[in-house]
């Protein structure tokens, strides 16, 4: 059930504002987004759906805001540059079509990037308003990750754009936390987001060095690079004696696009279960009961070999797969299935 925030924002996104829905982890941006994208598809209002990575597009069935505007790894955007794009006829049917554009993740946009798209989108709309008159939806948190900079350089957040003073957003603020019900832990995930962790934080963290863990689960691991965590994952697999279950990733639509959304989907191509194996779910699914990130433990499996996750939280649920997808003008252009897991 959305929180009053969320309905607030949805009703603010509904009046046609450009906005900057933004949150800690958990608030339920992604749930807003989704609600709003479904609202402009029921009432044909032309969405474009975009994210600064691949990975973040995936989740939101969309595609990067590079691949969309055209504007790829440039950092200018001259004459040339917009000619070339003039010769691509899917390209300028593209921003006709779109009266709407979400930019997901923008913390990880450059500012000269959001400048460059809103050049961009003046070129093939409207040149004297922001964007082109797109509303423009961008969503994100500044505490997450910062854009990647080169070598030497400091990157700059997009608040400190040219296209950002230009288009003013409404900022609509997400604070109730739905992923969250420890209010203890609350606190303390807090205070290391906005580094302001008091004397009882800090004892509270310190409290825990060296302790023992009392959990049906074991506790995560974290590296730096995938290849050692699936080496880790793949040893404790072998470690249960019970049969393997092995389920194939699918796909549908251009050879290439396929390759980009398996590159920013977390479902492994070919993955491995047995009963009694941790998984983690790499998707969101409201209904169903699970976000990216949920843990859980292989309970068995179902009359239609689906795996049966029974999640730290106590709570059963059977694991169908889930579809990663590119879609434009509620046109599907790629699709690849999964069952949204991987080892944990």
């Amino acid at each position: 059930m959305a929180s009053m925030k969320q309905k607030t924002a949805l009703d603010i996104l509904k009046l046609g504002h450009s906005v900057f829905l933004t949150g800690p982890a958990g608030s339920g941006k992604t749930h807003v987004l989704k609600q709003y994208i479904e609202y402009l598809k029921k009432n044909n209002i032309g969405v474009a759906v975009t994210a600064s990575t691949g990975i973040a597009a995936t989740h939101m069935n969309g595609q990067t805001i590079h691949s969309w505007s055209g504007m790829g790894i440039s950092e200018v955007f001259d004459e040339a540059e917009y000619a070339k794009l003039k010769k691509r006829h899917y390209h300028k049917n593209r921003f006709a079509a779109a009266s709407v554009l979400i930019i997901d993740e923008i913390s990880m946009l450059h500012a000269y990037q959001l400048d460059i798209v809103n050049a961009i989108c003046k070129k093939f709309k409207n040149p004297f308003k922001p964007f082109g008159g797109l509303q423009v939806v961008l969503c994100g948190d500044f505490f997450q990750l910062p854009p990647v900079a080169k070598y030497g350089q400091q990157a700059r957040f997009v608040i400190e754009s040219d296209a950002w003073k230009e288009m003013d957003p409404k900022i609509c603020y997400l604070e109730e936390q739905h992923r969250q019900e420890d209010k203890e832990m609350l606190k303390i995930l807090s205070d290391i987001r906005s580094r302001s962790c008091d004397a009882k934080t800090m004892a509270t963290i310190l409290s825990r060095e060296n302790k023992s863990i009392s959990s049906k689960i074991t506790p995560t691991r974290l590296y730096t690079h995938n290849v050692n965590v699936d080496a880790i994952n793949k040893t404790e697999l072998q470690k249960i004696k019970e049969e393997a279950r092995v389920f194939e990733m699918t796909s549908n639509g251009n050879e290439f696009l396929v390759g980009s959304v398996k590159k920013g989907c977390l479902a492994p191509e070919i993955l491995f279960l047995k009963k009694g194996a941790v998984v983690m779910f790499v998707k969101n699914n409201f209904e169903q009961g699970y976000v990216n990130g949920t843990l859980g433990k292989i309970a068995g499996f179902n009359g239609s070999g689906m795996p049966i996750v029974e999640t730290v939280s106590g709570k059963t649920i059977v694991a169908t797969p889930e579809k990663w997808s590119i879609e434009e003008n509620e046109k599907t252009l790629v699709s690849i299935s999964q069952v949204p897991l991987r080892l944990a």
